[in-house]
């Protein structure tokens, strides 16, 4: 059971009742800037929902069975929200409407201009759907817009739908755009006005509410209303664990059905473990790998299951594979900054290189871990022990963090106090960061999951990847504070000598060793141009590779499921546009590719025995894989 805060009840149903009168408030408000619209309100949707026939289904008694799962919300332990909601907008409905004032007074509604321009597409919209409608012989009508939120034809069969959905449609189009002309902002200020604009707009869709999505009414009539009153159950679940959930939480263990591949944990911290993973080979690539995940979540998603498992792939292609599990934080681990994580990737390398008599390894840092192996490579120049290093191979990370995407709208001071008063003593509750990232693409992993598993009541599907997206780790408060301010908000780690790790003033020009930079087109979290910006300031050979998908997909691509594609363009050196203008599309996973790559860097072999089999005669080990630290929560 999580840590909990007393929330009273009477304002728990408060923020319920102020989310739902909001969303129809603030859609009435909006659909009124569109003239002949003005009269498509959420308050049709009664109207429609008696059209399509209630017979069987008792309104009174769908609400008193929909009261009664409230109640004994109420009255059992879960009835106090957990630490991971109190203080945010679901328990303080204040913020909420707050936030929404200050985001309306800043579009230009009052401008005369403006004000005939949405009156006019109004005007259009309707009269387009009105000849459509008429049109249709009864079959759903050709929408002018189209989005597939709204792919389901229940949308476009019945004219009410048919509007509703159009004109969210429209006006997400014009607010959008009014966010992207105001004038008089900050560029800070803007980008911020800009996210919480979508964020919003995405929240407001009509599919997101049982009495403006015909799905819904037509499941809440086929099931008299069980499908609400089991929302409202997981609704309340969630609320009691903190956090969405994506996925059935009993599908999958570690060890059994996901991080399975075979192997022993060699070295154990209190930051990390170090597995090293069983050969599949009579013979490995010399030089072995070490991958460092990002302590933002659980290393698995690179062992998700053997089919999609680059661990595994990367050992059946002949190399030593060792990768850190680092440790969720906790109240011990106050003094863990960005210094610890430097010092331990440092550490790894070294221990890897005496187990197994080797000059240098190969090292893999992803994401923010990836961040820490370039000033890791940094200090190990400065220090003129940068030949430990044999190359360096970074997914999706950032150096240069000027063009860093919609997280750095989480960066002013007011979100940094913000962040400030949610910690706990040294650490960062996980959820925390699992929220934010969530809202970086809300329809996905917000509303979509509220429609069907709170409006339609659906069960939760068995997703491996959605369950290591729920299996949060909490952030060392320390860590977390610096990479926000030092990186994110004030980009001081492409100024040379700016910042220090372990005593070592770091300059990424000292990084001579062959770099590997692979970046994802759809990325939200590193975008493309920003992971890009790398390039610019590292003095030895790099590639770079831009692949299909996004920051996980992007990576996760192994060559047996014939997915995505991915983009490389040699001869491009200038900037991010020439590389993609001129770019050669390649089909499939780069993941041979990149083995191409490492192979030419260091293509001796030796026999796979001895400790390159961890857990064999004389090798001492901690336990097998995954390990503890990855069971931590």
């Amino acid at each position: 059971m999580p840590d909990v805060v007393d929330t009273p009840p009477d304002a728990q149903s408060a923020a319920f009742e102020e989310m739902f009168k909001l969303q129809s408030e603030f859609t009435r408000s909006l659909l009124t800037k569109f003239g002949g619209l003005s009269n498509l309100q959420p308050a049709m949707a009664p109207a429609a929902l008696a059209a399509t026939g209630t017979d069987g289904l008792n309104l009174g008694s769908l609400a008193e069975r929909i009261q009664a799962v409230w109640l004994k919300y109420q009255t059992d332990q879960a009835r106090h929200l957990p630490s991971a909601v109190a203080g945010t907008m679901l328990a303080d409905p204040a913020r909420l409407r707050a936030l929404v004032d200050e985001w309306y007074n800043h579009l230009p509604f009052a401008d005369a201009e403006t004000a005939h321009q949405l009156m006019d597409d109004g005007v259009a919209l309707w009269n387009a759907l009105l000849e459509q409608v008429g049109d249709s012989d009864g079959k759903p009508a050709e929408l002018p817009r189209k989005d597939r939120r709204f792919a389901d034809p229940r949308w476009r069969e019945q004219p009410v739908f048919a509007l509703i959905h159009q004109a969210y449609l429209l006006w997400s189009e014009q607010v959008t755009a009014l966010a992207d002309k105001i004038q008089g902002l900050d560029p800070a200020r803007k980008s911020q006005l800009q996210f919480v604009t979508r964020t919003l707009v995405d929240a407001l869709s009509p599919a997101n509410f049982p009495l403006t999505n015909p799905v819904v009414l037509e499941r809440t009539l086929e099931t008299r209303g069980d499908n609400l009153v089991a929302g409202m159950e997981h609704l309340l679940a969630d609320l009691g664990r903190g956090q969405l959930t994506h996925t059935d939480p009993t599908a999958f263990e570690l060890g059994r059905n996901i991080a399975m591949t075979p192997g022993k944990v060699v070295l154990e911290t209190p930051l990390y473990q170090l597995i090293q993973y069983t050969p599949t080979t009579e013979r490995v690539l010399e030089t072995p790998l070490v991958i460092f995940p990002p302590w933002i979540n659980r290393y698995y998603i690179l062992d998700l299951n053997p089919a999609k498992s680059f661990v595994r792939w990367a050992v059946d292609q002949g190399l030593t594979v060792f990768i850190a599990s680092w440790k969720s934080a906790d109240a011990e681990m106050p003094e863990v900054e960005w210094d610890s994580y430097v010092k331990a990737q440092i550490e790894a390398i070294d221990f890897v290189r005496a187990r197994l008599k080797v000059p240098s390894v190969h090292a893999i840092g992803y994401c923010a871990a990836g961040t820490t192996l370039a000033q890791t490579l940094a200090v190990l120049g400065r220090r003129e022990e940068d030949h430990k290093v044999a190359s360096a191979t970074f997914f999706t990370a950032q150096v240069d963090f000027e063009d860093a995407g919609d997280l750095k709208n989480f960066v002013d001071d007011n979100q940094l106090a913000l962040i400030a008063q949610l910690a706990r003593p040294g650490y960062l509750d996980g959820r925390y960061m699992a929220a934010t990232f969530n809202l970086l693409r809300s329809s996905d992993l917000i509303w979509s999951t509220v429609i069907s598993n709170y409006l339609l009541g659906e069960e939760y599907p068995a997703f491996d990847l959605l369950h290591w997206n729920g299996d949060t780790t909490n952030l060392p408060w320390k860590w977390h504070q610096a990479y926000l301010k030092n990186l994110y908000r004030d980009n001081r780690l492409i100024v040379p000598d700016a910042l220090e790790a372990d005593g070592t003033p770091v300059d990424l020009r000292r990084i001579k060793v062959p770099c590997f930079i692979q970046a994802g087109r759809e990325d939200h979290i590193a975008p493309p141009q920003s992971v890009w910006r790398m390039t610019r300031h590292v003095s030895g050979p790099w590639t770079f590779v831009l692949a299909g998908s996004g920051h996980i997909a992007g990576v996760v691509n192994p060559p047996a499921a014939r997915k995505y594609q991915f983009w490389t363009n040699p001869d491009e050196r200038e900037s991010y546009e020439n590389f993609v203008a001129g770019a050669q599309e390649h089909p499939g996973s780069w993941w041979p590719f990149w083995a191409d790559w490492l192979r030419e860097l260091a293509p001796g072999e030796v026999a796979a025995k001895g400790k390159r089999a961890p857990g064999g005669r004389g090798d001492k080990v901690i336990e097998d894989a995954p390990g503890r630290y990855v069971r931590i929560r």
